[in-house]
């Protein structure tokens, strides 16, 4: 089925807007990939508020531009699915969610060509560091817990100096 120049523009305006929301992107060649485990793809995406879509080459490289993203137009090429991360407060999601669906389907042919952050072209190698970057949530504990450590060192000192007092 082709596309009309409607849905074509469309198709544009849509990623387009994601993209222009979006805080990370990340490609990839979905060849291979059957329908059900396409589905299993969108709803852990949707799940976890990542814009996930197949677009052709052509109008993928017209929605991107103008977009911190347009770094990623020599990575598209062959069959793309593009995954656009727009939770402020998760922006490794994207990346998150090729990775686990890899992990959970190892003969997966999904193969992640590239990924951008911030205007940053990183290479697939680069999707484990992506990935681990904490949400909004795990920053402020791990934040939290690197305030709290010096104040509890004081108050254990201060608790082995009265314990050395006491004992004198």
């Amino acid at each position: 089925m082709t596309l009309r120049l409607e849905g074509k523009k469309e198709i544009v305006e849509a990623v387009n807007q994601a993209a222009s929301t979006a805080f990370a992107a990340v490609v990839a060649d979905y060849r291979g990939l059957t329908v059900g485990q396409l589905t299993q793809l969108r709803s852990q995406a949707r799940e976890k508020q990542v814009y996930l879509r197949v677009v052709r080459n052509t109008l993928l490289r017209r929605a991107l531009a103008g977009t911190p993203f347009n770094v990623l137009d020599d990575s598209l090429v062959g069959p793309t699915i593009i995954a656009l991360s727009l939770s402020e407060n998760d922006m490794g999601a994207a990346a998150r969610i090729f990775q686990d669906f890899q992990k959970d389907n190892p003969k997966a042919p999904l193969a992640v060509k590239a990924l951008s952050i911030d205007g940053k072209l990183y290479g697939a190698k680069e999707i484990d560091v992506v990935a681990k970057l904490p949400n909004r949530e795990q920053a402020l504990t791990m934040f939290a817990s690197v305030l709290q450590a010096p104040i509890s060192k004081f108050a254990r000192l201060m608790t082995s100096v009265k314990e050395q007092k006491e004992a004198a």
